[in-house]
């Protein structure tokens, strides 16, 4: 099976969790982006708390 195919049945799985388990996608999904969220303030913190000063 070729990268193209196998992109194809990733997709199809997705489509098919997405279409049988709605609820569960759903919190996964706000799981990822909080995920995502504090990684970026975490991220923003530790920029601000750089001294770039000469």
């Amino acid at each position: 099976m070729n990268k193209k195919n196998m992109k194809y049945v990733a997709i199809a799985f997705v489509i098919f969790y997405l279409l049988s388990s709605p609820n569960e996608a759903a919190g996964f999904v706000n799981n990822v982006f909080t995920q995502l969220g504090r990684a970026g303030s975490s991220v923003s913190s530790f920029v601000d708390g750089l001294d770039l000063s000469p």
